[in-house]
């Protein structure tokens, strides 16, 4: 079985106990024992199965879900999930044993009915997140280099640090890669020589995503036009803003608010 590249907006921790390999970005690695491994969603993978006897678990989650744990740092900053980390951690028996234990613990919790379910799974997911800090990397990944992956990383947390969008007023102030090598004080292809390195996606593409990404939540969780909306991100006239809008999703502005309405 593959599971080819995947990226959507979800985070995932998951256990195989079984040969395989998995593709992250531009490396790769061979899992030949029960491993954990974690996924950014802003970095596409794929996952080979190379046995035919398959078993383990797997926890998907939002970066929304987890926040609500005051304890837990921001995931994109976490030593597990940021650009560059090593993604594998191979366990030895002790380790699987806890970590098992763990998804035991919160698939039991999903099939109550407690009321607060979902605070113990949460707290339970930051307990899993904890033991792995505590745990050496498989490390088997070829390193990137400190600069690439500072570069990357700077980039992600200058593009996250222009949302949310919160009145008509505001205006995107960075919608190219020049924008963005500029504010850095790098030249554009050095940018994106880094972010396609680290995370096997061009530049382009993630301000593009999280550009419409902010606009569905506008769509859905404002009243305000569509120019309005458009004009925040950085579209100066709306027909531009509903052909790019369209491009992405398949709709327009209009027909996905309404959708989200109904």
């Amino acid at each position: 079985m593959t599971i080819p590249y995947n990226r959507r907006d979800y985070y995932k921790i998951w256990v195989v106990k079984f040969e395989s390999r998995i593709n992250y970005a531009n490396r790769s690695i061979h899992i030949t024992q029960p491993a954990l491994i974690f996924s950014n969603p802003l970095i596409p993978y794929s996952f080979e199965t190379l046995d035919t006897h398959q078993s383990g678990y797997m926890c998907i989650f939002t970066e929304e879900f987890i926040r609500n744990n005051d304890r837990l740092e921001n995931l994109q900053d976490s030593p597990l999930f940021r650009l560059g980390a090593d993604p594998v951690f191979f366990l030895n028996e002790q380790q699987l044993t806890l970590i098992s234990g763990l998804y035991d613990k919160m698939l039991e919790e999903l099939a109550t009915d407690y009321a607060y379910k979902y605070d113990v799974i949460r707290n339970y997911l930051g307990l899993l997140i904890h033991e792995a800090m505590k745990m050496q990397p498989a490390n088997n990944f070829t390193q990137q280099h400190n600069a690439t992956t500072r570069i990357a990383n700077l980039f992600i947390e200058l593009l996250e640090r222009q949302f949310p969008i919160s009145s008509p007023s505001s205006t995107l102030q960075l919608r190219r890669a020049s924008d963005y090598a500029r504010q850095l004080s790098v030249h554009v292809n050095h940018l994106n020589f880094a972010v396609r390195e680290i995370t096997g996606r061009p530049t382009s593409t993630h301000i593009s995503e999280r550009i419409v990404h902010e606009a569905r939540a506008l769509l859905r969780h404002t009243d305000w036009s569509v120019a309005d909306i458009g004009y925040c991100l950085g579209f100066e006239y709306p027909n531009h803003f509903n052909n790019f809008f369209k491009k992405h999703t398949g709709l327009t502005p209009l027909s996905h608010r309404r959708q989200a309405i109904l």
